[in-house]
């Protein structure tokens, strides 16, 4: 495998790329691999979110739950669209 070099990076995006490394437990060259592959997913593909599986599932869970928010004149309402029946 080549050996990434990162040279002349603005301190500031080598903070981040030490935190995202330090937040998974993964060793720095890990972490450059990883952010790579990503970055040319994105790039490369539509731009996309893809979620895997077990994310997915908490997501809908969590989008089910709102759903069950009672009706009322404040907070459930909030982002809802009223639909007013054209008859």
């Amino acid at each position: 495998m080549t050996d990434i070099v990162l040279r002349d990076a603005d301190p500031v995006l080598v903070d981040r790329i030490k935190r995202v490394a330090d937040a998974r437990g993964w060793t720095l060259p890990r972490a450059m691999q990883y952010l790579l592959e990503q970055g040319l997913h994105m790039y490369e593909g539509d731009g996309s979110v893809r979620f895997d599986n077990s994310e997915a599932d908490v997501l809908q869970a969590a989008i089910a739950a709102l759903e069950q928010v009672p009706d009322d004149p404040g907070y459930a309402a909030i982002g809802r669209v009223s639909r007013t029946d054209p008859a």
